[in-house]
């Protein structure tokens, strides 16, 4: 079976980088944890005023995607440290998860799309 995420090179790199830094005794899972929620934040904060059509264009405005970009990669950062620092497969992780969600939520029997609200377009 393929993996769907494959970690190791990341895990490794930043492993890499915290050693040398002596930064392992500060990632705990509970500051790591603290770290990644403060992360979603300023992601959350690019989009926070914005209407769903921006939101949806936001990658347009250069100065905006590189700042998009970088808190992807904060975020993404601190969750494979967290994932490995707690031993956790993400790709095991995600694979279960999908498997429950497939059997949470099956397709509708019919397609449709929700009406726009006020504000949101």
């Amino acid at each position: 079976m393929n993996r769907l995420i494959d970690t190791t090179g990341l895990q490794s790199a930043i492993e890499d980088f915290a050693r040398p830094r002596n930064w392992d005794q500060f990632h705990s899972p509970k500051n790591l944890a603290m770290a990644l929620t403060g992360e979603v934040g300023e992601l959350v904060e690019i989009f926070q005023w914005l209407t769903e059509a921006q939101s949806r264009e936001a990658m347009a405005d250069p100065a905006r995607a590189v700042h998009i970009h970088e808190e992807l990669a904060d975020v993404t950062i601190y969750l494979v440290r967290l994932a490995s620092v707690l031993g956790v497969d993400l790709d095991a992780a995600v694979r279960d998860k999908l498997a429950k969600n497939a059997q949470k939520y099956p397709p509708p029997s019919v397609s449709f799309t929700y009406p726009q609200r006020e504000g949101n377009t």
